[in-house]
């Protein structure tokens, strides 16, 4: 089996991966084409909200795919229009629009935002965002991240995204022009190292919009559906944003994502902003098992325990082998490593069977799914800590 699939990798553009062919997935676990079991507390980026092949997830879309895939985003169909209204009785906004990647909706957000600017504060165009933010990989999401290096990689990018500082206000309104139209943010900066914003800054960004009559963007693809423990990030913050994009773990493993808006900045015409698969029954109908077993009773007071967890046993391995802080929220977090090790623990801990991602070299990102239990948390620190120790000796 190894051979045949080793056999078609050429067919493939370049990507950085390591030489494993997983072939099954179930809950917690990987399995590779040799049957080797992995612990999985990457989950595809913290897309695998339930785990693999959630039941929940297979039983939607084996249901949906006989019925109606994708009748075309030009007609109405049930799945979309009940998951929106989900998603909207259980958040602060009033419109959705469905994409099929987090970079798609963020470009939505950048779109809605400017056209909003064109309507209300003559053709203010300019989004401020962060240094070492992450939005996307698309060229306007590429220029809006902060990513070192992403300015020059296919240059020109797109101009109207001035850089300020994480947590730091001050930086924001020196920035603040004529051209100013919204702040766009991750309440938790994922690719940058779990970096959480201040209740304190994100409360004054809040208020600088107010006062400047700006948009207030927050990018919760990685950190919305339950991640952080809470539904979305900003109901733990007690911040709204005006605009808010979700991707990642909305599909559980099904490739879907939404902009969401108030009513006051909500301005897309029809034609605007459309797309092929945007809003298909299919992925739809995923959506809708994930939003509804996220609101599950005791779901995300599941999910803050295990977070709590986790975070405890992060706590004492960092003590035991004097390594840095811990932050985040919910079910991601990170441990800070003091040296650039990251890289040989991944490694490590995946020979090990395990699977870790690390973002910065100098820390360890950690996304298990939700709905992890209490053994599975045990059986992933144990395992941390001898790729730890081994990399360490």
């Amino acid at each position: 089996m190894q051979t045949q699939l080793n056999e078609l990798l050429p067919n493939l553009m370049p990507i950085a991966q390591p030489g494993i062919f997983f072939v099954r997935g179930e809950g917690a676990y990987l399995f590779d084409d040799q049957g080797k079991q992995y612990l999985d507390w990457v989950q595809g980026w913290a897309v695998n909200c339930l785990g693999h092949s959630p039941q929940a997830v297979v039983t939607a879309i084996s249901e949906q795919a006989a019925t109606l895939i994708n009748p075309s985003p030009a007609f109405y169909n049930r799945p979309s229009l009940e998951l929106a209204s989900l998603l909207t009785r259980h958040s602060c906004f009033d419109h959705v629009f469905f994409g099929s990647s987090g970079a798609e909706a963020n470009e939505g957000a950048i779109k809605l935002a400017r056209k909003w600017g064109q309507l209300n504060k003559n053709g203010a165009y300019e989004i401020i965002t962060f240094a070492d933010g992450f939005h996307g990989r698309t060229l306007a999401t590429m220029s809006a991240s902060g990513k070192a290096g992403w300015d020059r990689l296919f240059s020109p990018g797109m101009q109207g995204f001035p850089k300020a500082t994480f947590n730091d206000l001050a930086s924001v309104r020196r920035l603040l022009n004529l051209n100013t139209v919204a702040v766009m943010l991750e309440p938790i900066q994922g690719e940058a190292g779990v970096i959480p914003a201040n209740a304190d800054f994100l409360y004054g960004l809040r208020a600088l919009c107010d006062e400047f009559g700006l948009l207030l963007i927050f990018d919760e693809v990685q950190t919305g559906c339950g991640r952080t423990g809470n539904l979305f990030a900003y109901q733990g913050y007690g911040v709204e944003p005006d605009i808010m994009t979700l991707g990642k773990g909305l599909g559980g493993g099904v490739p879907i994502s939404a902009l969401l808006a108030k009513q006051h900045c909500s301005c897309f015409e029809a034609g605007d902003q459309g797309g092929t698969y945007c809003g298909n029954p299919l992925v739809c109908a995923a959506g809708k098992a994930i939003i509804g077993t996220l609101l599950e009773a005791d779901f995300i007071a599941h999910c803050r325990e295990t977070g709590k967890q986790l975070a405890e046993g992060l706590h004492a391995l960092s003590e035991n082998f004097n390594l840095g802080e811990v932050r985040g929220q919910g079910m991601l977090l990170a441990l800070e490593l003091k040296a650039d090790i990251g890289p040989a623990i991944v490694e490590q801990a995946r020979e090990n069977g395990l699977l870790l991602n690390s973002p910065r070299p100098h820390c360890l990102r950690f996304m298990p799914a939700l709905n992890s239990g209490e053994e599975e948390i045990r059986e992933g620190l144990e395992l941390l800590l001898n790729a730890i120790q081994t990399v360490l000796r």
